[in-house]
């Protein structure tokens, strides 16, 4: 999956990224390098890296060290995903086999940990006490935002609020931590800074919130999962939140059961039910007002093209259809 064509600006950048990204991965033992490119040959968006990259040209440069940190983001996300896979029994990601499938949940997991210490070793050499703190913080707040989701799975009594938190802590800590990590290295003031890490936040809200509407409506070809994955999880997401809030007494008790007992059976019955009663325009309305509050962050910022490349980001997160 190749990032989207707004992120052309960055091309020469994140060429240099995807070739640290294989150097970085390198181990005397066969089976992590090996699953290491089963990883890096399924793509993916490179979302957080590019964050980072365009937040600190944007900030005023950065230097050799956003190439470093650029990678260490896509590590730490590499490495959850790693872990989410297994946690939620998931067989496909980006079109193909998820890496549990393909190597068992052991090799999984293990070769997430080395991920995440791969990343705190680059990080480590970037010789910043202040990158570490962002970092060790944010991977500190995203190892709860999953423990808070596993609590919740099942969970048909999650409220709305609920749900946001969990992903301002799993998903837009990352985007925020990229977003402020530029800001850091462009050597922008404290009020850029703030602004860009809180453009990251919005924009990971915004991400995920689509992502959880595209399960419901989303083309499988092109999100590279089968959709219904997140009930089949019971997992209780904004369209179906809001379904429970917002439909009928019998729309209500339909999802309710299918959250509690998870599975795909009930899938056709609950898309019709959310459609019903508009919620996936209301998730979609949802993102469209974290993508603005993103795009209002970056106020502080002097107008330049890698500004200009963040606005349009926050565009595409609702627009897009992958």
């Amino acid at each position: 999956m190749s990032p989207p064509p707004i992120l052309a600006s960055l091309a020469d950048d994140m060429q240099r990224v995807d070739a640290l990204i294989r150097s970085s991965l390198a181990s005397d033992v066969a089976l992590i390098r090996q699953v290491a490119e089963y990883i890096i040959a399924g793509g993916g968006k490179r979302l957080r890296p590019a964050v980072l990259l365009a937040a600190a040209e944007a900030a005023g440069g950065g230097g050799e060290a956003r190439y470093t940190l650029a990678v260490v983001v896509e590590f730490i996300h590499t490495a959850t995903l790693l872990h989410d896979d297994v946690v939620d029994e998931s067989r496909l990601r980006r079109g193909r086999e998820t890496a549990n499938a393909a190597f068992g949940n052991a090799t999984s997991v293990l070769v997430g940990d080395f991920l995440y210490s791969r990343a705190f070793q680059m990080m480590v050499g970037v010789d910043s006490m202040r990158v570490m703190q962002v970092l060790a913080d944010a991977t500190n707040t995203i190892a709860e935002g999953e423990v808070m989701q596993l609590l919740n799975s099942r969970n048909p009594d999650l409220d709305e609020a609920g749900y946001l938190e969990v992903i301002r802590r799993k998903t837009a800590k990352l985007f925020e931590a990229a977003g402020r990590l530029g800001g850091i290295l462009g050597g922008a003031g404290a009020q850029v800074e703030q602004g860009l890490a809180e453009y990251g936040m919005q924009l990971g809200i915004a991400f995920q919130l689509i992502d959880d509407m595209l399960d419901y409506s989303g083309d499988e070809g092109r999100i590279g999962k089968q959709l219904g994955d997140d009930l089949a999880e019971g997992k209780p997401t904004l369209p179906l939140i809001y379904t429970m809030r917002a439909g009928s007494k019998q729309d209500a008790e339909l999802i309710r059961a299918a959250i509690m007992h998870g599975g795909r059976e009930q899938f056709g019955n609950v898309l019709q039910a959310i459609r019903r009663c508009g919620a996936l325009e209301y998730a979609r309305d949802a993102a469209q007002r974290a993508a603005d509050a993103a795009q209002q962050a970056l106020a502080p910022l002097a107008h330049s093209k890698h500004k200009q490349t963040l606005l349009e980001f926050a565009a595409f997160s609702v627009t897009r259809g992958y």
